[in-house]
């Protein structure tokens, strides 16, 4: 059989022989009556655990939106037209809202990026701007330690709305609600501080209650307080087809369970062979977007198997302090012994890598150099069909081949 997966603004192709397929992971059929900007306007006609929005916002007050970043699939082009149109509605005027992209450690974006974003209507209706490490505000700090240092337009907004689009995060459980906050708006030691609980064990996919990382994201939105959210959950091809609008953890609790019915995928039994791709542009741009289908394909595959990870990262490997750990470590395994004494953020990304090695190979589909690839312990190929080919050629024609088109946002769940 074929099958295609994202690659950039492309697509990879494999042929995979029928008798040696467990199964090809894409979402599960769920009925849904609103798509797009209608469910949108039905969610926030339907707010979960809060009061309508016009009950919560006053007219004169400032209002922040935060949003998601280029390196996200949250179609904030749907989302923020509707949600000024509720905000002019009230009587909130242009020049009193903002609209925030949440970066996190991510780069800046330029202007052209904003207005894909958000869509032109709204990028040109009103201002439109990246959050800033370097202007903060000082708010508090949680149990664990964490600093809740947000950016200045944020923090002092009379009002913030979150806007977000569930899927896994494999340490945070999963992304949106709170996660617009911290990380998205935080300082590079704040996000520090709490990603550095990724290495316990409660901190995985698909786990909210005791994730320390998700706790502590959650006690940051608190003290900075959010006062609306409106979180969206994205099919395969990225269109919304549901959303829940109104308490910060209610209504985000929603859409995980929502999300969950969609795409987390039992599988019978682990493969010898995981081909998987986070489903081509934005969320391959680099290595450090691209991990992310890495780490749910784990799951997925046996000791001693192939992961044959499929992603353009055209922009390189992403992000500063991963590049560093990635380039300078002799072996993969220094970069497990290190985050365990040294937690640098971006190194951590790095180390998660480093540990899915421990059990498995990792052949890299993508544009950079094979020498570069070999550098950092990874095995370039040419293509998928290629690596595959490798694959059986390795582990043998028998070998067992699980397929996650979608890596990203499908979770796989071994029965054995």
């Amino acid at each position: 059989m074929q099958i295609s997966f994202g690659f950039g603004t492309g697509t990879q192709v494999v042929e995979v022989p029928d008798k040696n397929v467990i199964d090809i992971l894409h979402a599960n059929e769920v009925e849904h009556e609103l798509e797009g900007a209608d469910e949108v306007r039905r969610a926030l006609a339907n707010p979960i655990g809060a009061p309508l929005l016009k009950d919560v916002v006053k007219p004169g007050e400032k209002i922040a939106i935060i949003t998601s970043d280029i390196t996200r699939p949250m179609p904030s082009y749907v989302v923020v037209p509707v949600l000024l149109d509720a905000l002019y509605e009230i009587g909130c005027k242009k020049e009193d809202i903002t609209v925030v992209f949440g970066l996190g450690s991510h780069r800046k974006q330029t202007p052209e990026e904003m207005k894909k974003l958000v869509g032109e209507r709204a990028y040109s209706e009103v201002k439109c701007v990246d959050s800033d490490p370097d202007d903060c505000v000082h708010m508090g700090t949680t149990k664990m330690g964490t600093p809740v240092d947000i950016t200045r337009v944020v923090a002092e907004a009379d009002k913030r709305i979150c806007l977000g689009n569930i899927e896994y995060h494999y340490f945070a459980g999963y992304s949106g609600g709170s996660k617009a906050i911290m990380p998205g708006v935080s300082t590079r030691n704040a996000i520090q501080n709490n990603h550095s609980r990724m290495v316990q064990e409660e901190a995985c996919a698909g786990r909210l209650e005791g994730n320390p990382v998700r706790e502590d994201i959650e006690e940051s939105g608190e003290i900075c307080g959010i006062d609306y959210i409106i979180n969206v959950v994205l099919d395969e091809h990225k269109h919304v087809i549901m959303a829940a609008a109104g308490d910060k953890v209610a209504a985000h609790r929603e859409a995980c369970r929502f999300l969950d019915r969609i795409y987390r995928k039992d599988i019978p039994e682990r493969a010898d062979i995981v081909l998987v791709s986070q489903g081509g542009a934005p969320k391959d741009l680099n290595l450090y977007q691209t991990q992310k289908a890495l780490d749910n394909a784990k799951h997925a595959i046996k000791k001693g198997g192939v992961i044959i990870l499929i992603g353009s990262c055209k922009e390189g490997l992403g992000e500063r302090c991963f590049e560093e750990w990635m380039t300078t470590s002799e072996k993969a395994h220094d970069m497990i012994d290190r985050i365990k004494v040294d937690f640098q953020l971006g190194g951590h990304k790095a180390a998660a890598i480093a540990m899915v090695l421990e059990n498995a190979d990792i052949y890299l589909v993508s544009d950079l150099e094979d020498d570069f690839v070999r550098s950092i312990f990874l095995e370039p190929k040419s293509s998928a069909q290629a690596a595959l080919d490798d694959a059986f050629a390795k582990l043998g024609p028998d070998a067992t081949v699980l397929a996650m088109p979608y890596g990203g946002s499908t979770l796989p769940h071994a029965a054995k």
